[in-house]
């Protein structure tokens, strides 16, 4: 009898430690189920945290065409007026002061030229005579410069120029897509021509 009640209770308490088990792992599992659960929340969706809020604008296009010729031709008339009206305050020679004179002249009525053709265009083109970094960087090399070493410098650059300035208006005259402002080149090119040459008899 008694040991059939010792049977009897190791049963019972092996019963009752079953099911606590069971309860437990139960309730790991549905833990594990949680995590498992929250860490695919996580990683399932996409993180935006570290997008911008607004996407970079593109660059904008460079001019091209008959727009890029007259911003070209404006820019260079502006850097021959800037350099050569500094030659009446820095520079020595009275050739340099006079070949600057005859500079100031011819490339303002350039450039009032090339406003007039440019506005009869449909559509009109609004020239952008912005010097570029390297007649900047020459410009403010000028703006340094007295006498001698002025008219020097001056003839150095006017000669580059005016070289520069012959072989844009030759493209465009044998290129260009605007009929006008090839002809305005093709006009143009003897002028900057002769200039040229009485650049060339500045340097020393």
């Amino acid at each position: 009898m008694k040991r059939s009640a010792l049977i009897l209770m190791s049963a019972t308490a092996c019963i009752l430690a079953g099911c606590h088990s069971s309860e437990t792992t139960t309730a790991t599992t549905n833990d594990t189920t949680t995590v498992s659960d929250n860490a695919s929340d996580m990683t399932g969706a996409p993180d935006n945290s570290a997008a911008p809020d607004n996407a970079a604008a593109p660059a904008a296009a460079a001019a091209t065409g008959g727009q890029a010729f007259a911003n070209n031709a404006a820019a260079s008339d502006a850097f021959e007026i800037a350099s050569s009206k500094l030659a009446a305050t820095n520079g020595s020679s009275a050739a340099v002061k006079k070949f600057a004179t005859q500079m100031i002249a011819a490339h303002t009525e350039s450039t009032a030229k090339l406003k007039g053709i440019v506005a009869g265009l449909t559509p009109p083109i609004t020239p952008d005579a912005a010097l570029n970094s390297d007649q900047q960087a020459k410009l403010d090399e000028l703006k340094a410069k007295k006498g001698s070493d002025f008219d020097t410098t001056y003839a150095a650059d006017q000669v580059a120029a005016h070289e520069q300035a012959l072989t844009m208006l030759q493209d465009y005259s044998a290129g260009g897509d605007v009929p006008a402002l090839k002809e305005f080149a093709t006009g143009l090119a003897p002028k900057v021509t002769a200039h040229l040459n009485m650049a060339k008899s500045l340097k020393p």
